[in-house]
């Protein structure tokens, strides 16, 4: 099994699904490295543009974006399922280890992405949203090419952004759930210390 595609393809497939399907569609039909037949076919690769396409219109937009991360919240993950599942197809190994370890990292970052998006739509302006909405389309093909080109590599990386991303979605929600607080008391009650 290709650990580096699992990992690598999981992992991407929370922050923007459809272009984890495209690069690693691509670089199967094209004889960059070896992938999922399914994902070669060009009925799976056009949907995958479409929608690549309309989620880099609509992630780019505040509000619309928290309103798209809520509908991908079950897509992304289970996304990521199916293609550790055609990974693990692929090499041999076990579908259930591959659904479990794809989907669990698609959840994983989709969560992180999640909550900082709603973090960062809390400022008024749109350019940090447009900001963030590029890194993680460039950090989704970004992790999904590092896993094709070096996969023991790709899964220490993966690991340690897993970490990072939980630590990070704990410390948002925290954060703002307490902004909740104080806009529903107006900010004029001090808070005890």
């Amino acid at each position: 099994m290709d650990f580096g595609a699992l990992t690598g393809g999981g992992w991407a497939a929370g922050l923007n699904l459809w272009s984890a399907i495209l690069v690693l569609g691509v670089s199967g039909r094209m004889d960059w490295a070896t992938t999922p037949e399914i994902l070669h076919r060009t009925d799976i690769l056009i949907a995958a543009a479409i929608l690549y396409a309309l989620e880099f219109i609509v992630d780019k937009i505040p509000y619309v974006d928290n309103a798209w991360d809520v509908a991908s919240t079950i897509i992304r993950p289970v996304g990521g399922a199916l293609l550790g599942i055609a990974v693990a197809a692929e090499g041999g190994g076990s579908l259930l280890g591959g659904a479990v370890t794809a989907g669990g990292l698609a959840a994983t970052s989709h969560a992180a992405k999640a909550t900082t998006r709603a973090a960062i739509n809390m400022s008024p302006e749109p350019f940090s949203n447009i900001v963030a909405s590029l890194s993680e389309d460039v950090a989704a093909v970004g992790i999904v090419s590092l896993g094709l080109a070096y996969p023991a590599f790709t899964v220490g990386v993966v690991g340690i952004l897993a970490v990072a991303a939980l630590l990070l979605t704990f410390s948002l929600w925290r954060f703002v759930r307490r902004l909740r607080r104080r806009w529903g008391t107006g900010f004029s009650t001090p808070r005890p210390v």
